[in-house]
């Protein structure tokens, strides 16, 4: 390719754009995300905080656990002022360099306005040569070279040809093209500095980065749990179905993260050797002579002792076993999420009857129990107003009385403002401000399920074998709205009858509606009929994720008595409808199909079923959103600040099973909604089951709401289809692998009773 040249330019354009686009690649992001920011907290969240010793204290801990904060922001800052000052000093450079560049104006240069004779042309040469000539004192040969290359353009005539044709008075140039590296690279005698920083680089920085990434990120489980400490969770739970609390305490305290050949960070210290025994002394119960491989090494017992301790509220040797206690402590909230996922990971393996023996109901419980434990740092058998700064367990005899006896939280705030006041009156006037500003904020859970099964003609009725979806309506106030209010629950109880009969009205006008105007399925929503062989059991279906926090609560659902009321209603209107047809005969069956088509028209359905499917969608899309911000929790005796976080699911007491897995519901910030979906019954009856709502930070605040599953006979598989057929042998597997179902009925209760 003639009259082309490639050279490395550092003195150009090309290099200069190049570092200004990769600085500026770096420099935006990086001001955005690391500006060291002053957080401008509300003066209505500073006043509503409390103000009790051990807040302050905590505080103090979590602003000490960052000595270096302020020296790390100043050199962030220094960093990011002295790249957006480098980025200034290249785009003025390149900005100049286009400018001298482009922009060649034979007039401009010699001062001259567009026009001029060739007298002042000359003149103008003369009076700046004698100036700008190297010669001189007050030379500058790049002028000088400017300035004749606009005095040629101007007086010859084939350098004005070239430079109105080309710009350029030497016509037209060789086509250059600028790498953008700088040319030392290329240089002869720097080759083995260049070939030796490639080298570095390439063949052992970058290998040695992923190598130390891959080694971390493989002994770590998405919960930043170390596979370790997994694969020990599975077996204990695995070799222990019934879980007591105890025990699960014992497991949680074996962790690898507490093992300093596992954690760097784990600290071990001579002084251990004399404050640990002294702290096993004043702990009993403690079963540090169980002789279980790693329940009795020296780091496990440790752990445990220190656990024992945070929950007994102990004081501990300040900068020793007290530093040590705050790490373990902080710790545990992962440990038992991963504990709680092992469990139920061994409940799905169980239904499907990959390992003999099923973790009960009680062991995964045992599990979240030690969640708010160890964030209140109190005992689960202990009184939840132990909860609140300054009350003590001295000071609980104060909340009985020969009226009351106040032993929970929601009890102390429905009580009227005097005689709560009476009840605290071992407090000052501060300290029970304080009290009343930490029960105000504590969480008061509207909790409302529904039931229904999706994708099915008759969303209400549940079959022996179908898919059921749970829907579960969370809103969230704060205990303050409850301050002097003794009937709350008395009120929702009304409100929620009230809109039940008033839905149960509206169901029964629309039912009467469709009596006249027969409904008209459209063609892309007809559905096959229902397959009723019978089915191997199934594990518990995971719940979709929960989604967003919706502007307003939901409708309450009817009551299972009014649902029951409507399906009598819905059976004894078809009976009537299917008699009435009967009698008019043959004859009406035309007549019949011409008012169908004029008072139910297709497009109307159609609408209607295409509205609610866009509904699902987004609600479905709604509920993969997962978000961690919830409300702040009065937990002075955890080192680290937490949010508020829910498990919901879905089990059997009678036959202490887990049907769903546990729902993390980590954004209840004002209202949230989940789906938990599982598999009914294979046997037709009348079952109980329980949905549950437990806190993971708080003691005292768990829910619980029973269920009346009425599971009915599934549909006989039509004779037009042969496939659906089972044989013999699959019928002979299921008969002998099911004969009894995984649930309970009421029936079977009242008889074993």
């Amino acid at each position: 390719m003639g009259g082309q040249k490639f050279e490395y330019d550092e003195s150009g354009s090309t290099f200069f754009y190049f570092v200004l686009s990769f600085l500026a690649l770096i420099l935006v992001p990086a001001t955005f995300y690391y500006w060291p920011r002053k957080r401008k907290e509300d003066p209505q969240k500073l006043a509503e905080q409390c103000q009790c010793p051990p807040c302050k204290q905590k505080q103090i801990i979590i602003e000490q656990s960052q000595p270096y904060k302020k020296v790390k922001n100043f050199f962030i800052m220094l960093a990011i002022i002295s790249g957006w000052v480098l980025l200034g000093f290249l785009a003025v450079k390149v900005s100049q360099f286009d400018y001298e560049m482009s922009n060649f104006d034979p007039y401009e240069i010699l001062g001259l306005p567009p026009g001029s004779t060739q007298a002042e042309i000359k003149k103008s040469y003369r009076k700046q040569s004698l100036i700008l000539h190297p010669d001189k004192e007050t030379g500058d040969e790049k002028a000088f070279m400017r300035l004749t290359k606009a005095y040629q353009a101007l007086t010859d005539e084939e350098a004005r040809r070239n430079w109105e044709k080309y710009g350029n008075p030497d016509g037209p140039g060789a086509m250059s093209f600028g790498i953008a590296l700088p040319s030392w690279i290329v240089e002869k005698e720097n080759s083995v500095w260049v070939l030796g920083l490639y080298a570095l680089v390439f063949m052992v920085a970058l290998p040695t980065a992923v190598g130390m990434w891959w080694y971390r990120s493989i002994r770590f489980s998405g919960e930043q749990v170390l596979l370790d400490t997994t694969q020990m969770y599975f077996y204990f739970c695995h070799k222990t179905p019934s879980m007591p609390l105890k025990r699960a305490l014992m497991i949680l305290a074996a962790s690898c993260e507490f093992d300093r050949r596992h954690n760097s960070e784990v600290i071990e210290r001579i002084t251990d050797n004399d404050e640990v025994p002294m702290l096993l002394r004043d702990l009993p119960n403690l079963g540090e002579k169980n002789k279980e491989q790693p329940l009795c090494r020296p780091y496990s017992i440790k752990a445990r002792a220190l656990l024992h301790a945070h929950l007994s509220r102990m004081k501990l040797p300040q900068d020793t076993l007290e530093v040590d206690r705050r790490y373990i402590v902080s710790r545990c909230p992962d440990l038992i999420v991963e504990m709680v996922n092992c469990v139920n990971q061994l409940i799905a393996l169980a239904y499907a009857r990959r390992i003999p023996r099923l973790p009960t109901i009680e062991t995964i419980e045992n599990c979240m129990k030690m969640s708010p434990m160890i964030v209140q740092g109190l005992w689960e058998y202990k009184s939840p107003l132990l909860q609140l700064p300054y009350i003590t367990e001295d000071h609980l005899k104060y909340f009985i009385n020969r009226k009351k006896h106040i032993k929970s939280l929601l009890q102390l705030a429905q009580l009227p403002g005097e005689e709560r006041r009476q009840m605290m009156r071992f407090l000052n006037d501060k300290q029970y401000e304080d009290v009343m500003k930490v029960l105000g904020t504590m969480p008061y859970i509207h909790f409302q399920v529904n039931t229904e099964v999706i994708d099915d003609e008759n969303s209400t009725v549940v079959t022996a074998g179908a898919i059921v979806t749970v829907t579960v309506f969370l809103k969230r106030t704060n205990m303050k709205e409850l301050f002097g209010d003794t009937s709350i629950k008395e009120k929702d109880n009304i409100k929620d009858n009230e809109e039940g009969d008033k839905e149960e009205k509206a169901e029964n006008d629309k039912n009467d509606k469709d009596k006249k105007d027969q409904f008209k399925r459209p063609v892309w929503m007809k559905q096959n009929k229902k397959q009723t062989s019978k089915k191997a059991k199934k594990p518990a279906a995971k719940q979709v994720a929960k989604a967003p926090a919706a502007p307003a609560a939901p409708a309450p659902t009817a009551t299972p008595e009014q649902k029951k009321n409507k399906e009598k209603k819905k059976e004894d209107e078809g009976s009537d409808s299917e008699d009435e047809s009967n009698a008019s005969g043959s004859n009406s069956e035309g007549s019949d199909e011409e008012s169908r088509d004029k008072s139910s028209p297709a497009d109307e359905d159609d609408d209607d079923q295409w509205d609610k499917f866009q509904k699902r969608i987004q609600k479905r899309e709604r509920l993969e959103g997962r978000s961690k911000s919830s409300h702040p929790v009065h937990c002075p005796y955890f080192p680290l600040d937490k949010q508020e976080y829910w498990w919901c699911y879905i089990c059997d007491r009678k036959s202490h099973t887990l049907l769903t897995a546990p729902a993390a519901v980590t954004a209840l910030a004002a209202t949230a909604e989940l789906q938990l979906r599982f598999t009914a019954p294979r046997w037709p009856g009348v079952y109980t089951l329980a949905c549950c709502l437990r806190s993971d930070s708080y003691i005292g605040m768990d829910q619980q709401q029973d269920m009346k599953l009425d599971v009915k006979e599934a549909a006989a598989v039509p004779a037009e289809h042969p496939q659906w057929d089972l044989s013999d042998t699959d019928s002979e597997n299921d008969d002998q692998g099911g004969n009894e179902s995984e649930f309970t009925t009421d029936d079977e209760l009242v008889e074993e009773e």
